[in-house]
């Protein structure tokens, strides 16, 4: 007799229930939606942070300028995500309302690590309660605290890794393999936007435009994220 599928036996339905192998799937499922989200890059440089995400404009009717991919927590902590985005945006306030709540309190800037633990808290929470679901979405976050430049990875499990550089969405695989090849921590931002916008390019899309980039950088001496104008995109685009 043939054994049973996991999904014919329930096992996915609950994302309070092991399978018989000791996987939880609804969480495995949660990180195959991550791999079909935009792609986006994160990077340590030798003067910053920078994070970098493609918009995926599906309809040449949106307006480019409209959709927003990276965003501030504070002056010093920027985010990006990749897969629903309805579930970032959720996390992105919680993170906001941290931060500020930190400032009244502490009368200082929240350190990046908080951020990331708060977040990671609350996805886990969902992997191990009855009712709810998997956030379905990974987040880069990104800035520059009292400990230096900081760039970390959460995934919907709840884990959190620290990374140099390193990519999540549908190009993730091909990304990184250039960022094995061609990243350094001597990079300028510049010169890391170039690595970025280039590996973007090559991975998506022959015809890429400056209009599906979102970029933002903080910068080391002066920890204010600033987004990336589209002039110096198309420039890095020719």
């Amino acid at each position: 007799m043939q054994p049973m599928q996991h999904q014919m036996m329930g096992y996915d339905r609950a994302i309070t229930m092991f399978s018989p192998d000791g996987r939880l799937l609804q969480v495995e499922y949660a990180k195959k939606t991550v791999r079909l989200g935009n792609t986006a890059i994160g990077m340590v440089c030798k003067d910053g942070v920078l994070l970098v995400t493609d918009k995926r404009i599906v309809d040449k009717l949106v307006v480019p300028e409209a959709i927003e991919k990276v965003f501030q927590i504070d002056d010093h902590v920027m985010a990006t995500a990749a897969g629903i985005i309805s579930d970032a945006r959720v996390l992105i306030e919680r993170s906001q309302i941290k931060a500020q709540q930190h400032k009244v309190t502490y009368d200082s800037p929240i350190d990046v690590l908080s951020i990331v633990k708060d977040t990671c808290n609350l996805k886990q929470l969902t992997t191990q309660s009855g009712g709810f679901r998997p956030f379905g979405v990974s987040l880069l976050i990104a800035g520059v605290d009292e400990d230096g430049m900081k760039l970390f990875e959460t995934d919907p499990t709840g884990i959190f890794y620290q990374y140099k550089a390193t990519a999540i969405g549908e190009g993730e695989p091909e990304v990184e393999e250039i960022l094995h090849k061609e990243y350094k921590e001597s990079l300028t931002i510049e010169e890391g936007l170039k690595l970025a916008v280039k590996a973007l390019k090559k991975v998506l899309d022959a015809n890429f435009e400056a209009d599906r980039i979102d970029a933002a950088h903080i910068r080391k001496d002066d920890p204010k994220m600033r987004k990336v104008p589209k002039e110096q995109l198309a420039k890095i685009l020719k």
